[in-house]
C-alpha cells in the first residue's frame, strides 16, 4: 500500500553563518497524509529549525521540499500559508498590545460596512474557539496582560482557527494541564482523522507515545531515524535522543529541623484596575531554607501574578512580603536583587535576557561590579569568568555570541549560571523546563536540588504537573487567585496528576490552609 506523502523533505541542509553552525545536515523527513508524527532530540537538535525551513521563515543551503508530491520553493512564511501550512511556535510570535482576537485573526479581521473593525464578531469567532477547546482566555483580553501559559494556549488558538491543511506544533502542551492536554490531543486526533497532517516537536517522552503515529529523532542536527511508535517505549526513544538513556528523578527533602522561613507572603492581594475579581486574594504561605516550594495552577489563576510580585514587576494593595524579618512589600526589581532575590523568569527571552546582546552581556549584567576598576570593566577577566560559567554549565556557546542565536536550553543554562551564580538565600524558577529536553530538564533539576541542599529557599512556579511532582518538596495549589489546597511530604509524592489537576480546575479544594 502507497501512502500519500503531505511533506517530503530530501538532504535538507541549513547552516547560520553568524557562527558557522550546522543545524541540519542531510535530513529526510517524511510526513503522511492524515498522520500525527512526532519530532524529538535534545535542544539543539535540529529540530526547530528544519521547521523554520519548512515554514519558510529559513532558507535551506540545499536539498529539497514537497508538498502534496510537488516541488515547492518556500521562500517566506506567507507561501507556506498559501500551500496549507501553518505553524504554533516555541516563542510566541503574538503582538502584545492587541486582545486575543486581534492576534488571532490578524490580516483576516471581520468588518461591518467593509470598513470598520467588527470587534463583536471578531470576539465571538475567537470564544467559539476558545470554548470549543477548553481553554482559559477571553477574546477581549490584551496580550500584554496574559500568563505565559495563556500566550501558549493563544498560539494553538490561531492555528486552530485557521484551517491549515499541514500543521507544526512546537511544543504545545509545555504549558498546559493534564486536562488540557487531553483537550488539545482529542482535537488533534480529531484534524488528523479528517485528513490533516501534522508535526508535534515535544521532548515529552509519555506524549510522544501518546499523540503519535511515528516518531522521528534527531540528534547533532541529523535525522537518527522515523519509527513506528507503536513499536517503540520510552527509554528506546530516550536512548536515541541522547545516546543514552535518562531518568527525570531527584530526590526528596523533608523539611530540615533548623530550616527558617526566608520568603513570607502574609495575606497579599493583588488586584487590577477596572477588575472585579483579584489576581490574588489573600495568599499566605512561607518559603522555607532548605526545601523546594512549588506552586501549581491553570494559566490565568495566579502563578504569573505570584512570579510578578516575587519579580517585583506588579504592586500589591494588600497584606506583607517579608525576607526573613524585613519588609520587602512592593520593592521593585532592582531593590529586591540588593536584598538577594535570585530569579529565573518563565520569559527567557524578553525578560531573562537581553536577546541581540552578547552572552558575556547577559551574563555580566549583575556580576560588572566584580570585574571593574577605577569605572572600568577588565574584559579579560569577564571573558574567562564568562567561559568557566559556560563550562560549568555545559551550555554550547562563546562569549560573544549574539544570546537568540543559542538554543532555548542553551539560553536557560546561561540564565542559570547567571543567576546561581549570585544567589543569597532564595532563589525563584518559573516554568525552568519550558521547552527543554530530557537532558536539560534534568540539569536544571539537579541544580534546584543542589540549592536546596545547601540551605537554599526554591520556590518553583510551575504550570507543568510532571515538574511540580517529580521536584517540590511541598505543594500550594492556585485557583483563581486563591491558595486551595496545599501538600508536603507523603502525601505530595503520592498526589497523581488526576488529582492535583482537580484543584487546579477548582472542582476540589481543602480546608483552611496555613504555611
Amino acid at each position: 500500500m502507497i501512502l500519500e506523502l503531505a511533506v517530503e523533505m530530501l538532504a535538507i541542509t541549513k547552516t547560520y553563518p553568524e557562527n558557522n553552525i550546522r543545524a541540519n545536515e542531510a535530513v529526510d523527513l517524511q510526513l503522511r497524509k492524515g498522520e500525527i508524527l512526532c519530532l524529538a532530540g535534545e535542544n539543539g537538535a535540529g529540530k526547530t529549525t528544519l521547521m523554520k525551513v519548512l515554514y519558510g521563515m529559513e532558507s535551506q543551503d540545499s536539498g529539497t521540499i514537497s508538498i502534496h508530491g510537488r516541488k515547492e520553493s518556500i521562500t517566506s512564511p506567507l507561501v507556506a500559508k498559501g500551500l496549507g501550512i501553518g505553524m504554533v511556535h516555541q516563542h510566541f510570535m503574538l503582538v502584545e498590545e492587541f486582545t486575543v482576537a486581534q492576534n488571532v485573526l490578524l490580516g483576516i479581521e471581520p468588518v461591518r460596512f467593509g470598513i470598520s473593525y467588527d470587534q463583536k464578531k471578531a470576539n465571538a469567532l475567537v470564544n467559539e474557539v476558545i470554548a470549543r477547546h477548553h481553554f482559559s482566555l477571553e477574546a477581549g483580553t490584551l496580550v500584554k496582560d496574559l500568563t505565559v501559559g495563556q500566550k501558549q494556549q493563544v498560539e494553538i488558538v490561531k492555528m486552530l482557527y485557521r484551517d491549515a491543511d499541514i500543521l507544526i506544533l512546537d511544543e504545545p502542551t509545555a504549558v498546559l494541564t493534564e486536562q488540557e492536554i487531553e483537550a488539545l490531543f482529542t482535537t488533534l486526533r480529531q484534524l488528523a482523522n479528517h485528513g490533516k497532517s501534522l508535526i508535534l516537536i515535544t521532548h515529552k517522552l509519555h506524549e510522544i507515545k501518546a499523540i503519535s503515529d511515528r516518531v522521528a529523532v534527531m540528534r547533532q542536527g541529523r535525522m537518527v531515524g522515523i519509527y513506528e511508535t507503536t513499536r517503540m517505549d520510552e527509554r528506546n526513544i530516550s536512548a536515541l535522543m541522547m545516546g543514552k538513556t535518562i531518568s527525570l528523578e531527584i530526590a526528596h527533602a523533608e523539611k530540615p529541623q533548623k530550616s527558617l522561613p526566608v520568603i513570607v507572603f502574609d495575606k497579599v492581594t493583588v488586584v487590577r484596575r477596572g477588575q472585579e475579581r483579584p489576581l490574588l486574594n489573600n495568599l499566605s504561605f512561607t518559603a522555607y531554607s532548605g526545601e523546594i516550594l512549588g506552586f501549581a495552577g491553570v494559566g490565568g489563576n495566579g502563578l504569573g501574578v505570584v512570579e510578578a510580585v516575587l519579580g517585583g514587576f506588579i504592586p500589591t494593595v494588600g497584606g506583607r512580603i517579608l525576607h526573613h524579618e524585613s519588609e520587602i512589600t512592593n520593592m521593585n526589581t532592582a531593590q529586591l536583587r540588593k536584598q538577594g532575590l535570585a530569579y529565573v523568569p518563565s520569559d527567557r527571552l524578553r525578560i531573562g535576557s537581553a536577546a541581540k546582546a552578547t552572552v558575556e552581556e547577559n551574563i555580566m549584567v549583575n556580576a560588572s561590579h566584580m570585574f571593574t576598576r577605577q569605572g572600568f570593566i577588565d574584559k579579560k577577566k569577564s571573558a574567562s569568568f564568562t567561559e568557566r560559567l559556560l563550562a560549568s554549565y555545559k551550555a554550547k556557546a562563546t562569549a560573544q555570541m549574539p544570546i537568540n542565536t543559542l538554543s532555548g536550553g542553551n539560553i536557560q543554562k546561561v540564565i542559570l549560571a547567571r543567576e546561581i551564580e549570585q544567589y543569597q538565600d532564595y532563589i525563584v524558577f518559573s516554568e525552568p523546563t519550558w521547552g527543554l529536553d530530557v537532558a536539560s530538564s534534568q540539569f536544571v533539576y539537579e541544580q534546584m536540588a543542589e540549592l536546596r541542599d545547601k540551605g537554599a529557599a526554591v520556590i518553583l512556579i510551575s504550570s507543568n504537573l510532571d515538574e511540580i511532582l517529580t521536584v517540590a518538596d511541598r505543594i500550594i495549589v492556585l485557583y483563581h487567585g486563591y491558595r486551595v489546597a496545599s501538600f508536603a511530604g507523603k502525601e505530595a509524592r503520592n498526589l497523581s496528576k488526576e488529582e492535583i489537576g482537580e484543584y487546579m480546575l477548582g472542582i476540589r479544594r481543602q480546608g483552611t490552609l496555613h504555611g
